[in-house]
């Protein structure tokens, strides 16, 4: 449409009630007519952008007769298409402007027959339609300049197979047409075509401000907060405002009822109320808005509306084009989602394979499936998908189980999925995967649901009611329940026992796993006793390099390691990763995690300087294959400087951790028990760098959060407290340092058995402090227990049992005691001489102690 372009002012706005008639058209110029819906009191949505875009297309660029406007309904195509109609009615004024639904093809006949009276249009033959006059009229030359709105052209049989034969054609003209569907824009317009986005936040709050004025916008965070949950579409905000202003409300008392229950959101979107801005007898709430879609969709890609329902129970963001359905060709997959694209419903992210939903179109897709009675039908549907397509909790397949994670959650929280076998199936494998990622207290909750499913289904001996028992007897030690997960470990053990060969898989699993929590809870003895076992039936039965067979080896190293047994822990270890370093990949998890251990081993050994080359190897390797923020890569760093620790690479030590602590920082909530590790390790760093103030504050922003986070009994809360009052030991601190230990010890007392090695730590600690302050009796009394318990239970040559024989010699001697000092070290040299090399710090200190009671007794030379 050619226009004299310098009495076009193109980025010239002004609110409606204020524009005014400007460049008066001249007498001599062409009637201009005028057939468009009233523009008075409308509350125009103020689209500056796509008004600026279209002013363009229109009046500044040549040989434009077709332009479309598409986007989401409800997202004001019609009120910016009117918008567009007053700017040309003012700045314009020779253009003629006609405006026709094709909502049906009765709307579109009878705007056309408004037409023809307003231009006083004449047949030329009997029996020509308005339709036909129109289109006749002004395709002529003698018709001057005309904008010609077709309004909501949705339905792609109607517009193209009936009402595109009566457009107009001319130099003069220009045909805009608003719809909600990508493909009838583009095949309407080709590349001519302007997408309407939401709103920004300035629009979204002035034209809701300009609905329920100022009073009730409350203030201005719920107000975007509510404008973001409304997801900034003009028709959902004059639904909320309407809603609003009718109950003399408030945006915060909105938000409330959005908030409550879905049933309740629901109820507010199904909300009718009266807009003088659109056609009437047409809906205007929201849900009931996109219906149209919903059934065009359904009529012209039935699989497109399949795959709506699916996704109306995932989570809206981050959806997968893997965790979809699979449909009859990757082309009807393809073609599909292009449907569910072109209508505005599902967006595209830059990655091709993830998409965006709009919450909105989600739950009017379920109130749709709702009215339908289908909801229990589609739900079980997706519950039986997800289940099927959900990945197992491998290392391997991390990047994908976090993916589908929010989806399986979210069909997962719907209640009518509760009597499906395929939901209980699919929450265990949600329920390894979150344990996986130290999210224990998650793992717990959902490994009880899968239990009381099974135990209300299945007979005590039945595979899967066992299966979820071991499961949940894994979160319970994960999450530091030792005492349920031996119980229910002890209890599946026992059945398995009774049903089940002796080499059968199932119950060497159980076993295994028993050991473990044994060892958590400080049955040693038990633990190593269950797992020779194991070890031993495994042995013959699966080949060397059986992943079992190594995992079982492994297992058992760390209860020899942790029963003093360092030499055999060592051998068994290096044996692992002998077989491994043949069988595996350098890069492979398990291999990895073997040679973590081995290092561990070493430095309980002594070994500090092989434990600082395989970890420095280790954490190498992972970082050229694993992400910063990897938790696998992560936890070698922490251990690696806990061993430059050992090392006195103090300044090391701290450095790495500082790093780890910061990763975690940014990358895991507050309260993750790993991010919390992390802080009580750089803290025990701090100490041994003489930074004993930020020991002292850090430790108490841990013991802070364990203490709102978990139970008082917890084994972690508990460590962290315990070195806290080292801290303040080495503070001066005396007294705060012996009234946490004390606590410590007491809490410990009535949770732990007497033989816990956490429990004796704490006791071995607090007799130090006994000491300090001068009450040698409870000291060496307290030592005198520890040392006797350790003795039944710890093989002579356990580290632990040697310390605590070394420090009660301490205070022997402190005591005046010192013939008993003195045959008590000569018993600990002699131990760590025939077990420890000559040069091993905790070797040479009890020589030097030794060295010490000797001079107190007067045995010089000895001394010497």
């Amino acid at each position: 449409m050619g226009v004299n372009h310098g009495s076009v002012t193109n980025h010239f706005h002004m609110p409606i009630e204020e524009t005014k008639e400007i460049n008066p058209r001249p007498c001599d110029q062409p009637q201009a007519h005028y057939v468009i819906p009233s523009l008075e009191n409308r509350h125009f949505t103020g689209r500056e952008f796509t008004l600026d875009e279209l002013q363009q297309r229109l009046f500044l660029q040549a040989n434009t007769e077709k332009l479309a406007l598409f986007g989401l309904g409800g997202i004001g195509k019609t009120q910016v298409a009117l918008q567009l109609a007053r700017w040309v009615k003012v700045h314009v004024p020779d253009c003629s402007i006609f405006w026709a639904p094709a909502l049906s093809l009765e709307s579109f006949e009878q705007a056309c027959s408004q037409i023809v009276k307003e231009l006083q249009i004449h047949q030329n033959s009997d029996g020509e339609s308005a339709m036909e006059l129109v289109h006749r009229e002004l395709s002529s030359d003698k018709a001057g300049k005309w904008l010609f709105i077709v309004d909501n052209a949705d339905d792609v049989d109607l517009l193209f197979d009936e009402l595109d034969q009566y457009f107009p054609a001319s130099k003069e003209g220009v045909t805009l047409l608003t719809t909600r569907s990508r493909e009838v824009a583009l095949s309407f317009a080709g590349r001519d075509k302007v997408e309407l986005q939401k709103m920004t936040t300035k629009e979204g709050i002035a034209f809701l401000t300009k609905i329920v004025g100022e009073d009730s916008l409350c203030d201005q965070n719920s107000t975007i907060q509510l404008l973001e949950e409304l997801n900034f579409l003009p028709l959902a905000i004059s639904q909320a405002a309407y809603y609003i202003c009718r109950n003399d409300g408030t945006t915060i008392r909105y938000l409330e009822l959005m908030h409550k229950t879905e049933k309740d959101r629901m109820r507010l979107a199904s909300r009718e109320f009266h807009d003088s801005t659109r056609y009437r007898r047409m809906p205007n709430a929201v849900t009931t808005t996109w219906l149209i879609s919903f059934d065009q969709i359904q009529g012209s890609d039935p699989s497109a509306a399949d795959l709506l329902e699916f996704m109306s129970y995932l989570e809206s963001k981050a959806i997968p084009r893997s965790i979809l359905p699979t449909l009859n060709s990757e082309e009807e997959m393809e073609f599909a989602i292009g449907t569910l694209c072109s209508y505005g419903f599902l967006t595209r992210r830059d990655n091709e394979n993830m998409f965006d939903m709009h919450s909105l179109v989600q739950l009017s897709t379920r109130v749709w499936i709702t009215e339908a009675r289908k909801t229990r039908q589609i739900i079980a549907a997706v519950t039986q998908h997800m289940d099927k397509c959900f990945p197992s909790d491998e290392y391997t397949n991390r990047e994908t189980w976090r993916m589908y994670l929010p989806h399986a959650l979210e069909i997962l929280r719907r209640e009518e999925s509760k009597d499906t076998s395929e939901r209980y199936s699919l929450l265990s494998k949600v329920g390894n995967c979150v344990l996986a990622d130290g999210r224990a207290k998650e793992a717990v909750a959902f490994f009880g649901d899968v239990c009381a499913w099974n135990e209300s289904h299945y007979n005590e001996e039945h595979p899967d009611r066992l299966a979820s028992q071991h499961d949940l007897a894994g979160a319970y030690r994960s999450n530091g329940q030792i005492k349920q997960a031996v119980q229910l470990l002890e209890h599946v053990v026992a059945v398995q026992g009774r049903t089940l060969d002796e080499e059968h898989p199932d119950l060497l699993a159980s076993q295994h796993e028993l050991a473990g929590a044994y060892q958590s809870n400080g049955q040693i003895k038990q633990a190593v006793q269950l797992l020779e076992h194991v070890v031993a039936v495994r042995e013959r039965m699966v080949d060397e390099e059986h992943p079992a067979r190594l995992a079982s080896q492994h297992e058992l190293a760390g209860a020899y390691q942790s029963n003093g047994k360092i030499k055999q822990a060592v051998q068994l270890l290096e044996h692992v990763v002998a077989v491994q370093g043949r069988t595996i990949d350098e890069e492979h998890p398990n291999r990895l995690a073997s040679q973590h251990d081995l290092a561990g081993a070493y430095k309980s050994n002594g070994k500090i300087k092989q434990a600082v080359q395989l970890l420095e190897h280790i954490v190498a390797v992972e970082e050229r294959t694993l992400d910063e923020e990897h938790p696998d890569r992560l936890a070698s760093q922490q251990t690696l400087a806990g061993v430059y620790q050992s090392n006195g690479q103090i300044k090391q030590a701290v450095q790495l951790l500082e790093h780890v602590v910061a990763v975690r920082g940014r990358t895991i909530d507050e309260e993750h028990p790993d991010r919390l590790a992390s802080q009580h390790d750089l803290a025990r760093a701090y100490y041994s760098n003489g930074q004993i103030k930020q020991a002292m504050e850090l430790l108490e922003y841990v013991v802070a959060v364990k203490g709102r986070t978990i139970d008082e009994e917890h084994p972690s809360r508990l460590a962290s407290q315990h070195e806290l009052a080292r801290a303040y030991y080495s503070n001066g601190q005396i007294k705060q340092a012996m009234q946490l230990l004390e606590y410590v010890v007491a809490v410990q007392g009535r949770t732990l058995d007497e033989e816990h090695p956490d429990r004796l730590a704490s006791q071995h600690d607090l007799a130090g402090a006994y000491q300090y302050k001068g009450r040698i009796k409870q000291a060496v009394e307290l030592l005198e227990h520890v040392v006797a318990v350790q003795a039944r239970t710890l093989d002579e040559e356990h580290p632990d049992r040697l310390a605590s024989q070394h420090n009660l010699a301490l205070v022997y001697q402190f005591n005046g005691q010192i013939k008993q000092a003195m045959e008590l070290l000569e018993h600990v040299v002699a131990v760590k001489g025939r077990t420890l090399d000559e040069e091993h710090p905790s070797r040479i200190a009890s020589q030097r102690e030794l060295a010490r009671a000797y001079q107190s007794n007067e045995q010089i030379k000895q001394a010497v």
